[in-house]
């Protein structure tokens, strides 16, 4: 397409000239390819699935987000209490004597086939030691320790399983309720001996609370302690005293003595290594063999039914994750305050009795799970000391 217009007036001459572009020389093709890069905007990459372009890392923030929208409370809960916050050490405590109270439950309800205790205890410790080295491998901890807390685990496995013992003889040749008492003097004593050997300090409150909570323990179980050791007609039972009475006294001193520094240790030990599983699997790793070498050598072996090895598995699980709080808890906080929580357990299990019906109602046992509970209560809302060990 072109035009042209002229006008001629004398001097002046005005062209007037149309061109289409088609119709442009080679040279102003040339300078039009020369300028065009400067001129022409950058157009916008054609985009599809082949040439979307992915961050190689993406934010974490964007990441968390929604795994943790998707985690349970349970989850968050549980987190929470393993992170080390303020009042872990407690919560983890508390959570253990809930554990073991569950235990309790499941043993009462789920009613399988007589196994011995020393059976029992076998499998127990077997399970112990196979979840925390399977738990130790996936997490990448070494198994061995560390070379400077060896002796802590070694000492750590070695009292527990003599606690273990002494207990198991101490309840087979008792009163269960006497057993029970003297089973409840560990925390006391894992108190006077964290104080001996690790230092520890404690104020008027903590001291009180472990006297309130052992008081209530005798509350409840003081109704027990003076029928069982009479007979039918009244009379004194001679069935339980002897020097077998004697020796299975000084056993349940033996073992609260024991599982106190056991407590000591396993604190000692998981702040050390920084890794509460290891005390459990060092505990593992001895108390299974020697446990199944007096199984063996004391009591006869009894072959369980599907139901009740179920139930014993059941019941090991639970174990082991009593036995991790446990150590959490002695990891984060005194020996003084966390033991105080353990006295939960017994108040859980009275009134579970109490609600199922299985024991009477007392004015005893109620005033002495009271105590328990305000003791825990006021452990629980002091809270750690300001200046953290």
């Amino acid at each position: 397409m072109a035009s042209s217009a002229e006008t001629s007036d004398g001097e002046n001459e005005l062209e007037l000239i149309v061109r289409d572009a088609s119709g442009s020389d080679d040279g102003s093709l040339a300078a039009t390819d020369e300028i065009a890069p400067l001129l022409t905007p950058p157009e916008k990459p054609k985009i599809n699935i082949f040439t979307v372009s992915y961050p190689r890392k993406a934010p974490r923030d964007q990441v968390r987000k929604p795994l943790e929208a998707e985690t349970s409370p349970v989850a968050h809960f549980i987190s929470w209490v393993w992170s080390g916050s303020r009042y872990s050490g407690l919560m983890c405590m508390a959570i253990s004597s809930t554990i073991y109270f569950v235990m309790e439950v499941f043993s009462e309800v789920l009613s399988a086939q007589p196994i011995p205790l020393l059976e029992a205890a076998f499998a127990r410790c077997m399970i112990i030691l196979v979840l925390s080295f399977v738990w130790l491998r996936k997490s990448g901890q070494p198994i061995a320790g560390l070379a400077n807390v060896k002796n802590l685990l070694i000492s750590r496995a070695l009292m527990g399983y003599l606690s273990l013992i002494s207990f198991i003889y101490c309840i087979q040749r008792l009163p269960l309720s006497q057993a029970i008492v003297l089973s409840f003097t560990t925390p006391i004593m894992a108190s006077i001996v964290a104080r001996v050997i690790l230092n520890e300090k404690y104020k008027i409150a903590d001291v009180g609370g472990l006297a309130c909570s052992f008081f209530g323990v005798l509350f409840i179980f003081r109704q027990m302690l003076t029928t069982q050791g009479l007979d039918k007609n009244g009379g004194k039972n001679t069935s339980v005293k002897g020097s077998s009475h004697t020796y299975a006294i000084l056993a349940g001193i033996f073992s609260s003595i024991t599982g106190g520094i056991s407590y000591c240790l396993t604190r000692a030990g998981a702040k050390a290594s920084d890794q509460p599983l290891l005390t459990v699997f060092s505990f593992g790793i001895l108390a299974s063999p020697a446990s199944g070498i007096c199984l063996f050598a004391l009591e006869e072996f009894v072959f369980p039914d599907v139901y009740s090895f179920s139930v014993m598995l059941v019941l090991g699980v639970l174990a082991f994750f009593a036995e991790v709080f446990l150590a959490r808890g002695l990891q984060l906080e005194k020996t003084g305050k966390v033991a105080n929580v353990i006295y939960m357990e017994a108040a859980l299990s009275q009134l579970w009795g109490i609600g199922s019906s299985r024991i009477a109602l007392s004015f005893g046992r109620i005033f002495g799970c009271l105590l328990i509970f305000v003791s825990v209560c006021c452990t629980m809302y002091i809270g750690p000391d300001k200046e953290m060990e």
